[in-house]
């Protein structure tokens, strides 16, 4: 299973339905990273992802993008293909 890492905040409703729908298909650790505790690292989400919003999510080196690219990616088959991709590919 490939790492997933998210930008997120304490009380972001986005936030809080991409971890949910990650658990679903099996991600059991997610890295979160907290905007709101630790500004500096908005600065780098935005530099990395040339987005302000969040969740900003990343399974392995991949920017997935926010909640509804997740929600996207899920609907057309691409997640769990790629939470188990060893190559990390974007489908």
């Amino acid at each position: 299973m490939q790492s997933v890492k998210m930008y997120t905040t304490a009380t972001c409703p986005y936030c809080i339905r991409a971890k949910q729908v990650l658990r679903e298909r099996g991600v059991t650790q997610i890295e979160e990273i907290r905007v709101d505790d630790d500004p500096a690292q908005r600065v780098v989400m935005m530099q990395r992802t040339g987005r302000r919003t969040v969740p900003q999510i990343f399974i392995g080196e991949t920017h997935v993008g926010g909640c509804d690219d997740l929600l996207a990616l899920d609907g057309r088959g691409g997640l769990l293909p790629l939470l188990h991709d060893t190559d990390n590919a974007l489908r």
